[in-house]
């Protein structure tokens, strides 16, 4: 149904899950709380508007209208949105992609999953990256035993240490959520 990660998609559902809005408003939004993960505003945006109204994963609620401006749909996220929004976000926060934009969004909205959800998917990708970071290191062992010169595995010694800060705050993450030390319950007005 959806596109790669949609991150406008996704943003414009976490969004309507706090109130509806209009498209300029969910604009508004992203432009000043610094979603930087998304391009192409504004046009992304109201593609992103479409096509989740045509997948009936948002809906119109009415119209607004400020002074002589022109009349604004005002939508609002349907239970279906709510369900894909839900499988979207865990998805992106439990399984590492290359693309990392996607990882900083599902970060940027993880408040919209129930803690323990969030938990557990954090959980998941902690145990793939930890996976991923011990792999990293036999091979290294491995490609230094045969002789290749240290120069020739720069990028593994890279990519092992951006695995590691990752798992390292995704722990430290995780501390804060089991010791309550965030607060869930608070979401952003738009």
């Amino acid at each position: 149904m959806a596109r790669r990660h949609d991150l406008v998609g996704l943003t414009v559902l976490a969004l309507l899950t706090v109130r509806a809005a209009h498209p300029y408003e969910l604009h508004r939004f992203i432009v000043d709380t610094h979603k930087d993960y998304i391009t192409g505003l504004p046009r992304s945006l109201y593609h992103a508007v479409e096509r989740l109204a045509k997948d009936e994963l948002i809906v119109p609620a009415g119209t607004d209208r400020a002074g002589r401006r022109p009349e604004r749909t005002v939508y609002e996220i349907t239970e279906e949105g709510r369900k894909e929004l839900a499988t979207r976000l865990r998805r992106l926060l439990e399984v590492p992609d290359v693309d990392r934009r996607a990882f900083v969004a599902a970060v940027s909205l993880i408040g919209c999953l129930p803690m323990d959800e969030a938990r557990q998917a954090l959980r998941g990708r902690a145990a793939t990256i930890e996976g991923a970071v011990t792999g990293m290191q036999a091979h290294v062992r491995a490609m230094a035993d045969s002789g290749l010169p240290e120069i020739l595995m720069l990028e593994v010694e890279f990519e092992h240490a951006l695995q590691t800060a990752e798992l390292d705050w995704i722990r430290k993450l995780l501390d804060r959520l089991d010791k309550r030390q965030l607060d869930w319950e608070n979401t952003v007005e738009l």
